[in-house]
């Protein structure tokens, strides 16, 4: 009897159903994250003003400390007792200068730094000049009345912050001159080092930071203006903010709650939504332990009963993945028995089976006749007859004397012969990314940028020309070991548009690249012969791969099919990566040039 398998999991589904306290769960669960929620928000702005009078406190000190100092340097106090209580020996301060402002001018009128601060980075005080170049401190906003604050932490040197604040005003009260005092990060960073479940921080007008629970990103000096609750809290005129967003980074909703002080720095605390709403969470797996408890029964006689359901499925499972590494003789419904619904999907497995193997047979096909690459694209599309005109590079190559070598011996040894060649030929040629279009009794015409083209067409068949010439010179040796004649080839190669794609008719079709970039390239081969190279390749190839090889020019010829000469040129070597050039010479590089039909040499120039 056929048990349907939607009748197997209505009955598993309605039995945890019926022992499910699903809705009680939900409403209590929603109950405490609402309470929780709103004692956390609340917890959290509280925080966040503390911190910030305590920052409050900590920037004063300092900023008085500052202009003490400042005044003291300001007269000329070096080494009065005083700016050395003030300044040098208060472990915070690093550097204090004093600028002198005349309209858009600035200029330091005096400056003290603490060089030994500096000796354990290889740095002098020299390094704030850099600082300050680096920092972009706003030096206007300052000589408007405000106290600025700005990170001057930096790679491999102290990390530290730097005061703006005015000193010096004239008799109309226009501020004159500012002190700019560069301090250890500590002190700020003191106030956020407590452990806590909440993440704290202090950004200056900009965002940037200036404090932080992790200090290595408050040295890095991390922007957080991007950050949407930080965007937020910046543009608000209240000096307190707070809202629920969602982290960019962490992808987690997050409570926020800010606070600006009154020297324009800004306390961020932000609270994981994930851990205030743990409590909750807590409640919600106690009620899911009872119900689980309840069901437990219920889901020992489900597992017994799915394994009706899971042991074909399995079954079926191991032989998907047999098919997937290619065996596609395996028999699903003769290993599945179910009379239901798994027992149709054997079924339907085995047909699967077999048009996977008869297109894996064309596939192969294809691929020997074609290229791999040509039989994808065939396969993955309509077939009908029609091309594309694409940029790409022509190859064509042929054996010198292969008539009269084919005259002398039987035709059992010519094809061993050309089989032998096309296999090393060929294997260049395809692990070069090219595709071998055609044979044409014994010449090769391969084609680069057809199907697919890329960027480096040019330089892989170069690449590949070359490989040739090397496998040619090896495939020599062994036939002069077997006292058999070595084999001496033209190869020609040019670029340029062409159409690509199948011609022929409806009934007899064949794919292939047609057009007067495949004539020239044919020509460029027939020229080789005259100009007693192996390989000879035109402006075309030249301009694409600029100087990766290393040519020369060979001369320029008349060729059947084109009305004005064409330059052509000998491939010595290519470029390695550090920039010398390999050179690829071998005894059949270059031969005694004759005759060639339907080429005429002209002077190059």
């Amino acid at each position: 009897m056929r048990i349907p398998i939607s009748t197997k999991l209505i009955t598993v589904t309605i039995l945890i159903l019926v022992a499910s306290t699903g809705t009680i769960t939900w409403i209590s669960s929603k109950y405490f994250e609402k309470k929780a929620s709103e004692q956390v928000d609340i917890a959290n702005l509280e925080s966040a003003a503390a911190k910030g009078k305590e920052v409050d406190n900590i920037i004063s000190s300092l900023v008085d400390k500052a202009r003490v100092s400042g005044s003291l340097l300001m007269k000329g106090a070096n080494s009065s007792d005083d700016l050395e209580f003030n300044f040098s020996k208060d472990k915070n301060f690093i550097a204090l200068e004093v600028l002198k402002l005349d309209g858009s001018s600035v200029e330091s009128v005096a400056r003290k730094v603490k060089e030994d601060v500096f000796k354990p980075f290889n740095l002098t005080g020299a390094y704030l000049i850099n600082v300050r170049a680096w920092q972009k401190f706003p030096i206007r906003s300052v000589s408007q009345g405000s106290v600025e604050i700005k990170n001057a932490s930096y790679p491999k040197a102290p990390a530290m912050i730097t005061l703006g604040l005015p000193l010096i005003r004239d008799a109309q009260g226009k501020i004159t001159h500012i002190v700019l005092a560069d301090v250890a990060l500590a002190p700020l960073e003191k106030p956020f080092s407590d452990p806590s479940e909440r993440t704290q921080y202090l950004i200056d007008r900009q965002g940037e930071l200036l404090a932080h629970k992790d200090e290595q990103k408050a040295i890095s000096r991390l922007n957080m203006s991007s950050n949407p609750f930080v965007m937020k809290a910046l543009a608000q005129k209240s000096p307190q903010f707070q809202t629920k967003f969602l982290d960019p980074d962490s992808e987690a909703n997050y409570f926020g709650a800010s606070v600006k002080t009154s020297f324009g720095v800004t306390v961020v605390s932000q609270t994981s939504e994930a851990a205030i709403l743990e409590v909750s969470n807590e409640v919600k797996r106690r009620s899911i332990f009872v119900a689980g408890s309840a069901i437990s029964m219920a889901i020992f006689f489900i597992f017994l009963f799915s394994m009706t359901l899971t042991s074909p499925i399995e079954k079926l499972a191991d032989m998907i993945h047999l098919v997937s590494k290619g065996n596609f003789n395996v028999k699903a419904r003769s290993q599945v028995r179910s009379h239901d619904e798994v027992g149709d999907l054997a079924e339907a497995f085995d047909q699967m089976t077999e048009g996977l193997k008869e297109r894996d047979k064309v596939k192969s096909l294809f691929s020997k006749f074609h290229g791999s690459s040509v039989a994808e694209d065939l396969i993955g599309k309509d077939i009908g007859v029609g091309g594309q005109n694409k940029d790409v590079v022509v190859f064509f190559s042929d054996i010198r004397g292969f008539t009269a070598f084919s005259e002398k011996r039987s035709p059992e040894e010519v094809v061993e012969m050309l089989n032998e060649y096309f296999g090393v030929m060929v294997k260049v040629i395809n692990s070069h990314g090219g595709v071998v279009d055609k044979f044409i009794g014994d010449a090769i015409m391969a084609v680069w940028g057809a199907p697919r083209s890329t960027d480096e067409d040019a330089h892989k068949a170069l690449r590949a020309c070359l490989e040739m010439r090397k496998n040619l010179a090896i495939l020599n040796e062994s036939r002069i070991a077997r006292n058999q004649p070595p084999i001496n080839i033209g190869m020609g190669l040019h670029a340029g548009k062409a159409i690509s794609g199948t011609i022929g008719s409806d009934e007899r079709m064949e794919y292939t690249v047609i057009g007067n970039t495949v004539n020239t390239a044919s020509r460029i081969e027939a020229s080789t012969k005259a100009f007693g190279a192996d390989l000879l390749v035109t402006d075309s190839v030249i301009d694409k791969v600029g100087e990766a090889f290393k040519v020369e020019l060979a001369g320029a010829a008349e060729v059947k099919g084109r009305s004005e000469a064409i330059k052509m040129y000998k491939v010595r070597a290519y470029r390695e990566a550090d920039g010398t050039y390999t050179e690829v010479k071998t005894a059949y590089s270059d031969y005694e040039a004759e005759s060639a039909d339907k080429v005429k040499i002209k002077d190059a120039a």
